[in-house]
């Protein structure tokens, strides 16, 4: 029957024919059934021995839908998604371009400054307590208009007599200035 169908074609190229159709066939369902198939997936959470949050892999049909896909691991690699991903990376981008900028013009309105700051004290010049970083922040912010995070100064020792003390202030990765501590006594 096979062979009533095929007109103008020699038994040699019928025969090639068929053993192209036949190879196409068996390795397509071999693929299926070893899982051979290979699909891109955008990560969704860091997975360890595969890769991290929003990288692109290739995984195995099988592990991404028996086991990424349910768990809410990843997402199939389609034009969206690869959208979404590339939208992720530019915003993470300039946020991280944006929070270098304002530090650096932080850094530039307080390096070298002098923070005045008023203290009681007892005999002999020593401080009743020690003078803190949220001190320091709160009189930044009052006398330069620049609000730091208490955690971000650095004070090398305790704060605990009258004088100049420097202190550094870290506001980026690798973006810091210098400032320094006037502690005076207050009056009452």
């Amino acid at each position: 029957m096979a062979g009533a169908q095929l007109t103008g074609v020699t038994v040699q190229q019928a025969r090639e024919k068929l053993i192209s159709v036949l190879h196409d066939t068996m390795a397509k369902q071999f693929n299926k059934k070893i899982g051979g198939i290979v699909m891109k997936v955008v990560l969704l959470e860091d997975i360890k021995g595969s890769g991290k949050k929003g990288e692109l892999i290739n995984v195995s049909d099988g592990y991404a839908r028996n086991y990424l896909f349910p768990r809410k691991l990843a997402k199939e690699a389609n034009a969206q998604a690869m959208n979404e991903l590339k939208n992720a990376e530019d915003a993470k981008a300039y946020k991280i371009k944006a929070d270098t900028d304002a530090a650096k013009q932080t850094a530039e309105k307080i390096d070298g400054k002098n923070v005045k700051l008023f203290a009681k004290a007892g005999q002999g010049g020593r401080l009743f307590g020690s003078v803190t970083a949220k001190e320091i922040a709160e009189e930044l912010k009052r006398q330069y208009k620049v609000d730091v995070d208490k955690r971000k100064i650095v004070i090398e020792g305790d704060i605990k007599a009258f004088g100049t003390y420097e202190c550094e202030v870290k506001l980026y990765s690798g973006i810091s200035a210098k400032l320094y501590a006037v502690v005076g006594e207050k009056e009452n």
